[in-house]
């Protein structure tokens, strides 16, 4: 999320399972929000209605979720108020969420392998898509809003739903296990991170073919979580057993790796600085996209994994 026009940034503090706001000219806490269910994991913010939207994942990580949550909890970015749930139930685990332009959100229930469908405005789910996995947890929405893809972890494999039809329409074999995707802003690239080795993969949205490789330049061990820059001239991939955030300019040629904090996990940009969030250590890291080179770090509650401004 870029909005250079901000007035808060939030932090969701999935190890401490909190939802922080944070002062984005001074990076200082100015509020926490505790009352949660275990554990918070992502995030979506609705900028129209000044809402945020935090999926209550479980008290657990992906594969290892003994008590999968069943909430979609509502944060009210006017009054910084925890203002409400959507409740799920039954379905469960849910995890990456977008806002499609039909107005729907799009989120990942895991371990009920679908992709629940959530009218926001009348918080309550009004329909399911089937993914053919229990591993799908990170999803990607192509920009025209009528196809969305999750990476399924273990399967090794993509699923392509259709919005209009709300149907799982292909799965798309990938060469390794995975861990994260993101989209190109043009709509003609999906890219997803392999969990075995510290390469991507470059999958054609027209023709659903792998169209290229690349390798992370001078990693010892596989990445994570990949996000484009909203005007799609940066990709950022990080890494949680690295340590390292990964500055990747299309197309796909120059790399520039800089160590941030431990377990660095997804990132927001803003402002010309991309801020990145590592839940292993509770500090939050701004790097100059331009200059490329890390500025400074911050502390942010115990452990946040997902960041967003407002």
């Amino acid at each position: 999320m870029g909005n250079d026009n901000a007035s808060g940034l939030i932090a969701i503090d999935k190890i401490g399972g909190k939802v922080i706001f944070i002062d984005p000219a001074s990076c200082a806490t100015i509020g926490v929000l505790d009352d949660f269910e275990r554990n918070p994991h992502e995030l979506l913010i609705i900028h129209e209605t000044q809402t945020a939207y935090v999926p209550i994942f479980g008290n657990g990580v992906h594969g290892r979720n003994p008590k999968p949550g069943h909430l979609l909890s509502v944060v009210s970015l006017k009054t910084r108020t925890h203002s409400g749930d959507v409740d799920l139930s039954p379905l469960v685990a849910p995890h990456g969420l977008r806002l499609a332009p039909d107005g729907m959100i799009y989120l990942t229930c895991e371990n009920s392998g679908v992709v629940a469908i959530v009218d926001h405005r009348r918080c309550e789910v009004v329909g399911t898509i089937e993914t053919g996995s229990t591993n799908a947890h990170r999803l990607a929405l192509a920009p025209d809003g009528r196809t969305l893809y999750t990476e399924n972890e273990e399967d090794a494999s993509i699923s392509v739903l259709d919005l209009p039809t709300r149907k799982l329409v292909r799965q798309v074999a990938t060469l390794h296990p995975l861990a994260g995707i993101a989209i190109s802003p043009d709509g003609k690239l999906v890219v997803v991170v392999s969990d075995s080795e510290p390469v991507l993969f470059f999958i054609d949205t027209a023709s659903h073919e792998l169209v290229r490789t690349v390798a992370l330049e001078g990693a010892t061990v596989p990445a994570q979580i990949a996000r484009f820059s909203p005007d799609g001239r940066v990709l950022l991939v990080t890494s949680v057993r690295g340590g390292t955030a990964t500055l990747i300019d299309p197309p796909f040629g120059r790399q520039l790796t800089v160590p941030v904090g431990k377990q660095p996990m997804d990132g927001t940009f803003h402002d010309g600085k991309l801020f990145v969030a590592c839940q292993g250590d509770g500090s939050i890291h701004v790097i100059d996209v331009a200059e490329r080179h890390w500025l400074r770090s911050f502390a942010a509650g115990t452990g946040c994994e997902t960041l967003g401004f407002f």
